[in-house]
């Protein structure tokens, strides 16, 4: 049993990744700021299903913040770091760069020098399908170049794939990048299309469809994507230095997926059809030739089954996502 560190341990893939690891008897030290992105309610219940196990240490942390940092490597020495902390969102990075200096890039190099200067074993880390920023070819492949980032957000993490290059290339570390596409399921976060166009379909309020519904989109589902981080975690043979794609390899257009959500869910969504938002990109495709080949990786779920299931999840949790709109509606305001 080894000790596994988790940032973004009450986020939406950080849960899942180390509720897989506790529940294979890992010990997993789980760090988060639970910032207001979001409604913190969220994060503080997924956190709670991960309190159920003996063996999750719950630390309340900004990765930017160092003094805090070093002394957690210190006292816990992991064996193995799963960076998922990040400031998301292609839109918010828009308006709000210095929450991405911050947290994608200060929080970055904290941890990845204290993984180095603690001899950590693998550092595994989220990127993003958003690093293919301009490319017109399809699908996307790992060996493309991602020198054309539309957003501050597709940036910073292509800025953290080369920082994680530079520290494999001075001090031999191993360093495995996961370019996540569009990852969505039950516990997920309210500010992707799946849970906001669904909630918009319920308080019967129009979605602003981009693009005129044109853009393409490689739905992920968690499950999926859990199993690839976790292959990513322990398999072996990795190279020192990875980039590796975690997608569903089925891209579907936003028209059709909105008709899934209506299909399945019974409501109708009122569409306000409107151009491309800076910052987006028209289609995500992942190649997952080298997900499968080195990780096993192999997506099965479809997208009506994926969102079937968070669709029970939402109705489930009608009170907390009621809390999330509130909390989404109350900072609208201010």
């Amino acid at each position: 049993m080894s000790t596994i560190m988790v940032t973004g341990a009450a986020g939406f893939i950080g849960f899942y990744v180390a509720q897989a690891l506790l529940d294979r008897g890992e010990t997993v030290v789980g760090l988060d700021d639970f910032n207001s992105y979001y409604d913190p309610r969220l994060k503080v219940a997924r956190e709670e299903i991960l309190k159920r196990h003996s063996s999750f240490v719950s630390i309340n942390v900004d990765i930017s913040d160092l003094g805090p940092l070093e002394t957690i490597f210190r006292n816990y020495s992991p064996s193995v770091v799963c960076h998922l902390a990040a400031q998301a969102g292609v839109r918010y990075s828009l308006r709000n760069p210095y929450a991405y200096q911050k947290s994608n890039l200060e929080g970055f190099v904290n941890l990845i020098e204290q993984a180095k200067q603690h001899s950590v074993d693998r550092f595994v880390y989220a990127s993003s399908s958003s690093v293919y920023g301009g490319n017109t070819k399809l699908p996307y492949s790992e060996d493309d170049p991602v020198e054309t980032p539309v957003s501050l957000y597709a940036a910073t993490k292509r800025s953290n794939e080369l920082i994680a290059y530079t520290y494999t290339h001075l001090w031999d570390m191993q360093t495995i990048g996961l370019r996540f596409f569009t990852v969505y399921g039950p516990w997920g976060r309210p500010d992707m299309a799946y849970w906001s166009f669904l909630e918009a379909m319920q308080y019967r309020e129009p979605i602003k469809v981009f693009n005129y519904g044109r853009n393409r989109r490689d739905f992920t589902y968690i499950d999926d994507v859990t199993t690839g981080v976790l292959a990513a975690l322990t398999v072996d043979k990795l190279d020192k230095y990875e980039i590796i794609n975690l997608g569903n390899n089925q891209p579907v257009e936003l028209m059709d997926f909105i008709n899934s959500l209506e299909d399945l869910s019974g409501l109708k969504a009122i569409k306000e059809m409107v151009p491309a938002q800076p910052g987006d990109v028209v289609a995500t495709f992942a190649s997952i030739d080298r997900a499968s080949r080195k990780l096993g990786f192999k997506p099965s779920t479809p997208l009506k089954d994926g969102l079937r299931q968070f669709i029970r999840w939402y109705e489930d949790q009608s009170s907390l996502v009621k809390s999330v709109r509130d909390f989404r509606l109350s900072q609208s305001r201010e």
